[in-house]
C-alpha cells in the first residue's frame, strides 16, 4: 500500500532532491537544479513568503518503502484573493513515477492540506514565491534544455494534471532563436519613430550599480505589471533581493533600460542561461562545483542567453519604445559583442497578447510551452482563464 509522508527530517529532505535524479537518470536533456536553490524555497530564513505564507511537502512510499513520489503545497496570504473569485492556494514541485494512483494520492494530498486551511482551488504546478521560477508544467519543448530555475518534465505528467480535473489557467509561452539573422521590420519602424524624440534613450548599464538596478526594476515592474490581478508590488527589499540573486551571473551588456527625459520607463532584462553552466556541477555548488562553475565561466563555454523581464510604464505603451530597445539591443549583440549565439525569452504569458506580439516580431518560433493549471474543488461553478490584458 502507498504511504504518504510529511518531509520533517534530513532523510526525507534527501529523499525530496534525490528522487528526480533517479526519475531522469535516462532523459539527456534534463539538467538537475541546484540542491540549494530547491531547499531555499523551503526555508524560512531565505524565503521571505513565509512572513505572509505557509507551506509543506510529502513523499510518497510504495509498499517496500521506495520513494516514487513527492509534491509541496502552499498558501501565500498576499494573492490568495486578489484577482480570484475564491481562495486560491498552490501547490508545486510535483515529480512522480508513471502511475496514475500515485500522481493523484500527492495531489490529494494537496487538495486536502488546502482545503483545512480554507482554499477552495489551487493552482499548479507553481513557486512558494517568484512567479518567474519553478512555475508551470512544460507540455511542449521537451527536447529542449530547461533554463535555470525552470520546470522540466515528463510528458505524462500533463495527463495526470487534466485527469484529475485541472483545467489550463494560462499558458507561459518560450520564444526562441539563433542571435544573428534578420528581425521584423515592424522593429525597425518603431526604432525608426522613437528616434525622432530626442527625449528618449535607451542603453545597457555601463557600470553596474546594484541600487539603481533595484530601484529602476521596481519602478517600472510595479507600474507595467502590479495592477495585474494576483501579480502583487515589488517592495524594496524584494528587489534588492532579485539584484542580490542576479549578480553573481551579470552581464552588464544584457541589462537595457530606456529613460524618458532621464525616468525609466522600460526595461528589457537578459542574463546569461547559467543552466549551461550549472549542468556540469551535478547540483552541488560544493568546492568542486564551484571550481568548475569558474572554469567554465572563464572559458565562456555557455554561448546562451535568455530573457527574464520586459515591460513598458503605461504611458509609453504603444509608442514604438518595445522597438527602440530590442533594436539597441540588436546592434550591441550582432555587431559589437559577440558574446552569444542563442537566446530565448522566458515566460511570456498568453495573457499578454502586446508582449506576445513584441515576442513575435523578435521570433515567430515558440519554443517551448509551460501550462499553469488551476483545478477548482467544487467543480460546478464555472471555470475561469486568467484575463487577458487589456
Amino acid at each position: 500500500m502507498m504511504q504518504v509522508q510529511e518531509v520533517v527530517t534530513a532523510e526525507q529532505i534527501r529523499e525530496f532532491l534525490q528522487l528526480p535524479i533517479r526519475l531522469y537518470k535516462n532523459t539527456p536533456q534534463w539538467i538537475r537544479p541546484l540542491d540549494a536553490d530547491v531547499e531555499s524555497v523551503f526555508d524560512k530564513e531565505k524565503n521571505k513568503t513565509f512572513r505572509h505564507g505557509e507551506c509543506t511537502r510529502w513523499l510518497l512510499l510504495d509498499d517496500s518503502g521506495k520513494t516514487i513520489g513527492r509534491v509541496a503545497a502552499f498558501i501565500d496570504q498576499k494573492t490568495v484573493n486578489k484577482g480570484n473569485d475564491q481562495p486560491t492556494g498552490g501547490m508545486g514541485f510535483f515529480e512522480c513515477i508513471d502511475n496514475q494512483e500515485a500522481a493523484f494520492l500527492l495531489f490529494d494530498q494537496c487538495k486536502t492540506w488546502l482545503q483545512q486551511k480554507g482554499m477552495e482551488a489551487m493552482d499548479g504546478p507553481i513557486n512558494f514565491g517568484n512567479r518567474d521560477r519553478w512555475w508551470g508544467l512544460q507540455v511542449e519543448g521537451y527536447d529542449r534544455e530547461p533554463n535555470y530555475q525552470c520546470n522540466y518534465n515528463f510528458p505524462y505528467y500533463k495527463d495526470f494534471f487534466e485527469a484529475y480535473g485541472f483545467q489550463v489557467y494560462f499558458y507561459q509561452l518560450t520564444f526562441g532563436r539563433k542571435i544573428m539573422g534578420p528581425l521584423s521590420g515592424k522593429l525597425w519602424d518603431k526604432a525608426a519613430l522613437v528616434a525622432k524624440d530626442p527625449n528618449y534613450r535607451f542603453e545597457f548599464m555601463p557600470k553596474i550599480d546594484l541600487k539603481k538596478l533595484a530601484d529602476n526594476i521596481r519602478y517600472i515592474y510595479n507600474k507595467a505589471w502590479a495592477n495585474r490581478g494576483e501579480i502583487p508590488e515589488l517592495t524594496e527589499t524584494q528587489a534588492a533581493h532579485i539584484v542580490k540573486q542576479m549578480k553573481p551571473i551579470m552581464d552588464k551588456h544584457l541589462l537595457w533600460f530606456g529613460y524618458y527625459k532621464d525616468e525609466p520607463i522600460v526595461f528589457f532584462l537578459s542574463l546569461p542561461e547559467v543552466n549551461q553552466v550549472f549542468k556540469h556541477v551535478n547540483g552541488k555548488l560544493d568546492l568542486t562545483g564551484k571550481l568548475k562553475f569558474l572554469w567554465h565561466t572563464w572559458r565562456k563555454t555557455n554561448r546562451k542567453a535568455f530573457g527574464i523581464l520586459f515591460g513598458v510604464v503605461p504611458e509609453h505603451q504603444g509608442k514604438g519604445v518595445d522597438g527602440a530597445i530590442i533594436m539597441a539591443f540588436r546592434k550591441l549583440m550582432q555587431e559589437d559583442y559577440l558574446r552569444y549565439d542563442e537566446y530565448e525569452m522566458n515566460w511570456i504569458g498568453d495573457f499578454n497578447s502586446k508582449m506576445v506580439k513584441v515576442a513575435e516580431q523578435i521570433t515567430p518560433d515558440v519554443v517551448k510551452k509551460h501550462a499553469t493549471y488551476r483545478k477548482l474543488f467544487d467543480e460546478s461553478k464555472p471555470f475561469k482563464r486568467y484575463p487577458l490584458m487589456g
